[in-house]
């Protein structure tokens, strides 16, 4: 390891001096607006206590993403001391042994290096990182991070990354000794482990530009996937427990409990195979970084317009994910609450859905609404007749509706003109939806593209990629959706 000099010890004690006084000056924050709202004793705060109220929250939302940058300052300079650098050595190299051989320990320790080391993840952003250091954590009979752990050394090793690189670009890659052991490990991983889809041929897409493992809530134009519970897993099912919840009671002194025992059910999320393919003209750079960057971007691209729109209204019997919106539809408990008048979307029927939401569900803060633009536009014009709606055009969209989040989504039905059994609106907590992704996409390359009119090549080449993915509804009455009356 690199002798310290003197100097360093000074850094090193001052960020922990700005550490320690940010986590102080936060705890401070919350006792003082601890004292503002009981001095209001459950009133309305008055103008001076209400200021003072707004002054230390942004102070402490502040304060907040300052800890949060010390601390992964801290975490930053701890990996990069246990690795020396993070140009690996050969003393400590992550990739020296097999990691079908590894310990669950020593797996961890070395992925959790490779994802914060320049030479792996120089090309995630911060989300990304956190969600691949998650997955790595993750040990549940539906996600075994340690395999994950496996895969990403196997194929961040930069022997393979070097033949993935050749395989993603070249039509006849010629690969030296090191780099055909390495594919030849990463297909003997993932046949002992069962990672990523059954179908045979392809190469398997190295875990830091995956978008099944990388791609995030923040890194996605797809606000079910942004709002819904996101597992990754390494099975092709994702298998839970649900329950409505324990039924207390008060009883006299010495009184016999209650049978307060809940019903539990068992949901599954069957997976699917999505696929796609992906033509592309660009100069593929040959370091690893800008082709890293340009990857793993082409293959979320697509694959998120996928999810985004089957996640809304896909149907298990297409062999897609069963969508929100469809598997809503489809349900006779909770029933769907029809308009009050067909083909018109009045206030009394956005009153009627909300008040038919549970009220636990109603808290949450991950409750939200769901339409198109055209039934929000219906829903922003009741502001003529109710004070209540906005008619605002000068707003994107109406940004909450109730207090809660309401993005659009132009996958789902537009205003109706008539009768008819159309889902409209959508609200509910979206936790009670979810989307299982299997770990591992594999991708084979297409040397040339030929045009569909007369045969000719165009200059192009592509990607064959393919995943598993499902999703659906675990719990039916998070949720409540409005329709249009039959008759």
């Amino acid at each position: 390891m690199p002798k310290k000099h003197e100097h360093d010890e000074e850094p090193a004690f001052e960020r922990a001096k700005d550490l320690k006084a940010a986590t102080e000056r936060v705890g401070q924050i919350h006792e003082e607006m601890g004292v503002i709202d009981t001095e209001a004793g459950g009133e309305d705060l008055d103008e001076t206590a209400q200021r003072s109220w707004d002054d230390l929250e942004a102070e402490l939302k502040f304060r907040e993403g300052e800890v949060r940058a010390f601390e992964r300052a801290e975490r930053l300079r701890a990996s990069r001391e246990r690795w020396s650098s993070t140009q690996f050595s050969p003393q400590n190299d992550p990739f020296a042994d097999d990691p079908r051989t590894l310990s669950g320990r020593a797996v961890y320790d070395r992925s959790m290096a490779v994802v914060d080391s320049s030479m792996g993840g120089r090309h995630l952003r911060d989300d990304q990182k956190s969600q691949v250091q998650h997955v790595l954590r993750t040990q549940t009979g539906d996600t075994n991070g340690e395999l994950v752990g496996r895969l990403l050394l196997a194929t961040e090793n930069p022997s393979y990354r070097s033949a993935f690189q050749k395989i993603a670009a070249t039509q006849t890659p010629i690969f030296t000794p090191e780099e055909s052991r390495a594919i030849e490990q990463v297909q003997l991983l993932k046949r002992a482990m069962s990672i990523g889809v059954d179908a045979s041929g392809g190469f398997a897409v190295p875990v830091l530009i995956d978008p099944t493992i990388i791609l995030t809530a923040q890194g996605s134009e797809n606000d079910i996937l942004r709002l819904a519970r996101v597992e990754t897993i390494t099975n092709d099912t994702w298998r839970g427990l649900s329950s409505a919840g324990v039924s207390w009671s008060f009883k006299a002194e010495a009184a016999a409990a209650a049978d307060n025992s809940p019903t539990i059910a068992q949901p599954e999320v069957p997976t699917r195979r999505a696929d796609g393919f992906i033509p592309f003209s660009i100069e593929i750079g040959m370091d690893w970084p800008g082709f890293a960057e340009q990857m793993s971007m082409l293959l979320a691209e697509g694959y998120d317009e996928l999810l985004a729109d089957k996640l809304t209204t896909g149907t298990s019997g297409s062999n897609e994910p069963n969508g929100l919106v469809s598997s809503l539809d489809a349900l006779t408990s909770p029933a769907n609450i029809e308009l009050t008048t067909a083909g018109v979307v009045g206030a009394v029927d956005i009153y009627g859905l909300w008040n038919e939401l549970p009220q636990k569900y109603r808290r949450k803060a991950t409750t939200a609404w769901l339409s198109s633009t055209d039934v929000q536009n219906t829903i922003r014009q009741l502001g003529t007749t109710d004070p209540n709606f906005t008619v605002d055009i000068t707003q994107e969209a109406i940004p909450r509706l109730f207090g809660r989040e309401y993005p659009m989504n132009d996958f789902m039905e537009d205003s109706p003109s008539g009768t008819g059994t159309q889902p409209l609106l959508a609200v509910g907590d979206f936790k009670g939806y979810l989307v299982a992704q299997r770990a591992g996409m594999t991708v084979e390359f297409i040397p040339q593209l030929f045009d569909v009119t007369n045969n000719r090549p165009t200059g192009q080449r592509g990607w064959f990629a393919w995943a598993r993915v499902g999703a659906g509804v675990v719990d039916a009455n998070a949720f409540r959706l409005l329709v249009n009356r039959s008759a």
